[in-house]
């Protein structure tokens, strides 16, 4: 069986993390080929030896030219299934039938910024226009599948739900003291962090906004930041405005993130909109207790009062006032972070995660 995943990129995303994770967790059971309608990035280096990237360099808005290069590229490479990801790469739906392809799977993992509720009418009526051409849709959260079925009108009957996986043996409770002494971080204060894109939609301007409140109860604690992305310039100057200086740490995009995270005692998700988050998932495997916005799947990760909290979004107090229950309560937070590992690992494992994926490749594109 020959899957082709389209995504708008192979820069460093969510999304984009995540089908690196499944192309190497179902290596062995099919033959995987990328490809990227405008540009390559960082994440095709992780990819398995033998899995092809094709960049079509498409070009921002209206590119005719780039479907018709796509449509040739399926021709020639003859998949089984073709899955697409995104409203980034949802020319490929029209692409994959004109190319005769018979299996054509499309996933919903996300909203953006401008978007947060996914009301965008023309984006909605193409989704309407083009789903009969969508064999199956997936959505990576049962939030965005209410929105697929309630808001665009999709038939409810396909359009299934596979939450994200994590690798619960790369991502384990790790060493603090190792980890504070190899990032420069003081071994015995509070340490709060987020991984992820430096993006609008994240809100790591109200989270920084949450820690300067933060800190006028804990001065001795320090916010760490690890990602990098389009609001990276608005974030410093954000940090130096706060007055908080050598109090943040601005990482930059890191590949060692089970270090990064070995050395938080909370991890923070202050999105505005979540498909699901896989920066939540590992910082549960790693037994940290999460607070996270409520949000798209954000609830359906943590369970509030278990393994951590959810706080409603553009609300620094709240924010705030979560993450210092944890810090002044450090009991709790292993109780939380425990509980949060255990239910990574009976929940969202990544193995769990690949059998669904290939389950429904095999049942859509007609292989055993």
């Amino acid at each position: 069986m020959h899957v082709v995943h389209v995504l708008h990129t192979l820069e460093v995303g969510g999304t984009e993390n995540g089908v690196v994770n499944l192309v190497t967790a179902l290596a062995v059971h099919a033959r995987h080929s990328v490809v990227a309608v405008t540009t390559s990035g960082p994440l095709a280096r992780r990819l398995p030896a033998g899995v092809a990237v094709h960049v079509l360099g498409k070009r921002p808005g209206l590119d005719p030219a780039a479907v018709v290069r796509l449509v040739r590229l399926l021709r020639r490479l003859r998949p089984d299934v073709v899955h697409s990801r995104n409203w980034g790469a949802f020319d490929a739906v029209p692409a994959a039938r004109l190319a005769g392809v018979r299996a054509v799977i499309h996933g919903e993992h996300g909203r953006e910024a401008a978007d947060p509720e996914g009301r965008d009418g023309r984006r909605n009526r193409v989704r309407r226009l083009l789903a009969p051409l969508v064999s199956q849709w997936v959505t990576v959260s049962d939030d965005l599948r209410r929105w697929l079925v309630e808001r665009v009108g999709i038939p409810a009957a396909r359009v299934v739900t596979i939450h994200n996986g994590v690798d619960t043996t790369r991502f384990v409770e790790g060493d603090r003291e190792r980890a504070r002494e190899a990032l420069g971080l003081p071994p015995a204060s509070p340490v709060v962090g987020t991984v992820g894109r430096l993006d609008p939609v994240k809100d790591h301007l109200g989270l920084v906004d949450a820690f300067r409140r933060i800190r006028a109860r804990r001065p001795d604690a320090v916010l760490v930041i690890a990602g990098d992305g389009p609001l990276r310039d608005a974030l410093r100057r954000a940090v130096t405005a706060a007055g908080l200086g050598a109090a943040v740490r601005l990482l930059g995009e890191r590949a060692d993130v089970p270090r990064v995270l070995a050395a938080l005692d909370v991890f923070v998700l202050p999105s505005l909109a979540e498909g699901i988050s896989n920066t939540v998932l590992e910082a549960m495997a790693c037994g940290l207790p999460v607070v996270a916005t409520r949000v798209g799947g954000n609830p359906e990760l943590v369970e509030d009062g278990v393994t951590g909290r959810l706080v409603a979004a553009r609300q620094p107090a709240a924010l705030s006032a979560a993450v210092l229950e944890y810090l002044d309560d450090p009991v709790l937070a292993r109780l939380h972070g425990k509980a949060g590992r255990q239910r990574a690992v009976a929940e969202f494992s990544l193995e769990r995660m690949a059998t669904r994926y290939l389950a429904l490749y095999r049942r859509v594109g007609g292989t055993s």
